[in-house]
């Protein structure tokens, strides 16, 4: 009986292991068999690619982007006896004043940021404090009305990006600005003027960093075929023709001049001749971009091409190269100066030097615009008017930067008017910006080959891959023949005419002053806008330059008003090595100099 008790507990015992088997069997089939739910073993790390740069041409970066980070901090978590010591820590760290955090305590329970602007680096030292908050026990635990327990402290999280221009008002208007705009809850910037807008399709980020892969034990990503990873791809990086120490010295006579002038702003423009590359574009009127007041919207345009104006006597030597390409004039053919005065049908034109008879090349060294007027009536209306046009007029001069505005000129029937010829050979009846003047001022600098102006060389991206810029293929406007002859008028009106005071022992300097009255109300008024544009070489470089006055107070004739800019401009040149003097030209011209000085005056 005992026996049998025995073997049936054993018997029930090999039951309940079997039963128990085949459970943990079924389950497992189940569990092989059935979609489960179970927790993720991947991670997934992200980062905002960023805006690009814009450098000089010698390297120094101008603008560019610095990530934001904003500072949270849940007020239920800081202990009040301890609140005057996180707000002197937090302000230590943070460089924010200690009353304003206080303030921002105080406005409401629960999470309040006390900052938006911190930069990579006060985020950094804050993550470190935040740890130490902890540690000090300055944050406590707190219960919320379910029950739950919750420890928050501070929190440093990426907000955005931000602008930075260290440079500060240099190469301004032409660098232009962004503005802030928000994106998912994340700042982001865009281009709005100058080279930010025109190139603002390049500077913007155009990948962010992603990585999603499994993860190990310690939460590190395990980087193999199964993962998804995107690279980041920041924005390129914007080179500049243009140095940092020639812009900033051109700036600096721009705002002198200005200054002794009166004047509302000074355009300075300087070119390669062969290749059309801006290597100085310099405004008197600059501003911050990282700070711009109420008092600077005037200057924030790029007036070297979005301001148009009658250019005045600067546009006689494009006229005359028309007629002398085209064979209708001798550069020596006699012109009658009328004494100063003539009359062409209603219109008085007036001579500020008065001459009888003047040379065709005169005309243009003294600025006649009598002798300019007669030769002008040689061209009928399509020729005028398409020859204006080869020139760049009424075009965009192709520039890379917005908002150029195009100017304009009578059209070919009125340009068969004599009234319309005289006055558009002085300047006056058409438009252009500064830029598309030097753009044809160059012609004659460049073996009469028309070049489009460009500020920027080239774009990069972070493997240091360059992108070129596309750049137009050379337009023969005139013959070469014609833009030496011309090269020799102009050197000629520097060393005899009108821009006498442009002159530069050691170099090949020429040009043409321009002064022009400024309409306001449909009416001329008395104000002018003056003119010098040129070129200075030397034996291996040639430059045209080109210098635009915008309403001088104290004196209005180009000769001392734009002439002395372009002068200075030259000198700056010289010294920043850009262009050098022949020393025998030098001494010959110290040599001469002194001679002068020692020869008796005579009555």
């Amino acid at each position: 009986m005992r026996h049998s008790n025995k073997s049936k507990k054993i018997l029930a015992l090999f039951l309940v292991l079997l039963l128990g088997f085949v459970i943990f069997l079924a389950v497992m089939l189940y569990t092989a068999l059935h979609e489960r739910d179970i927790p993720s073993i991947f991670s997934e790390e992200t980062a905002k690619a960023q805006r690009g740069s814009i450098i000089s041409a010698d390297g120094f970066h101008i603008a560019t982007t610095q990530k934001l980070y904003k500072a949270v901090v849940n007020t239920r978590n800081i202990d009040p006896d301890k609140e005057d010591l996180f707000v002197q820590l937090f302000s230590i760290y943070s460089g924010s004043d200690p009353q304003d955090v206080r303030q921002r305590l105080h406005t409401r329970k629960g999470s309040v940021t006390l900052s938006y602007n911190i930069s990579p680096k006060e985020a950094m030292y804050l993550k470190t404090l935040a740890f130490e908050l902890r540690r000090l026990g300055v944050f406590v635990e707190y219960e919320t009305p379910g029950g739950q327990r919750i420890l928050q402290g501070l929190n440093i999280i990426e907000s955005g990006e931000a602008r930075r221009y260290p440079y500060g008002k240099l190469l301004t208007p032409l660098l232009g600005y962004p503005r802030k705009i928000e994106e998912e809850g994340y700042t982001r910037v865009y281009g709005i003027k100058g080279l930010e807008k025109f190139f603002d399709e390049e500077l913007n980020p155009q990948q962010n960093k992603a990585r999603k892969a499994l993860r190990d034990v310690n939460g590190y990503l395990i980087l193999n075929k199964q993962s998804d990873v995107k690279h980041q791809i920041n924005g390129l990086t914007v080179k500049l023709n243009i140095p940092i120490a020639l812009q900033a010295r051109v700036e600096a006579v721009t705002d002198r001049i200005k200054e002794q002038l009166k004047a509302d702003e000074i355009i300075a423009t300087v070119m390669e001749a062969k290749t059309g590359k801006i290597i100085a574009l310099a405004s008197s009127n600059r501003f911050d971009p990282s700070h711009i007041r109420h008092e600077d919207y005037s200057s924030l345009n790029t007036n070297a091409i979005e301001y148009s104006f009658e250019p005045g006597s600067v546009v006689k030597p494009i006229i005359f190269a028309l007629l002398l390409d085209r064979g209708l004039i001798n550069p020596y053919d006699m012109v009658d100066g009328h004494g100063g005065k003539w009359k062409m049908g209603r219109k008085m034109i007036v001579d500020e030097h008065k001459f009888d008879m003047i040379s065709a090349e005169d005309v243009i060294v003294h600025s006649s615009n009598i002798g300019i007027a007669q030769l002008a009536q040689k061209l009928n209306g399509a020729e005028y008017t398409e020859g204006l046009k080869r020139f760049g007029f009424t075009h965009f001069s192709g520039i890379d930067l917005p908002y150029e505005k195009r100017g304009s000129i009578p059209s070919s029937a009125q340009l068969n008017n004599y009234l319309y010829k005289a006055i558009t050979s002085y300047g006056y009846g058409m438009r252009s910006n500064a830029m598309q003047m030097i753009k044809a001022y160059n012609v004659f600098n460049n073996g009469g080959r028309l070049v489009n102006p460009m500020v920027v060389e080239a774009l990069y991206d972070d493997n240091g891959r360059t992108i070129p810029m596309q750049i137009q293929p050379p337009t023969q406007v005139i013959s070469a023949a014609t833009a030496a002859r011309m090269k020799q008028i102009l050197i000629k009106t520097v060393n005899e005419g009108t821009g006498i005071g442009a002159k530069t022992p050691g170099l090949e300097v020429g040009g043409k002053t321009g002064t022009a009255h400024i309409a306001k109300g449909g009416k001329y008024v008395n104000s002018y806008h003056t003119s010098f544009i040129g070129f200075a070489n030397d034996a291996k470089h040639k430059y045209t330059i080109g210098v635009t006055v915008i309403e001088p107070r104290t004196v209005y004739f180009a000769s001392i008003t734009a002439v002395p800019v372009f002068k200075a401009i030259v000198d700056v040149m010289l010294e920043e090595k850009y262009l050098t003097a022949d020393p025998a030209a030098v001494a010959a011209a110290a040599a001469a100099k002194a001679s002068s000085a020692q020869t008796p005056a005579h009555d």
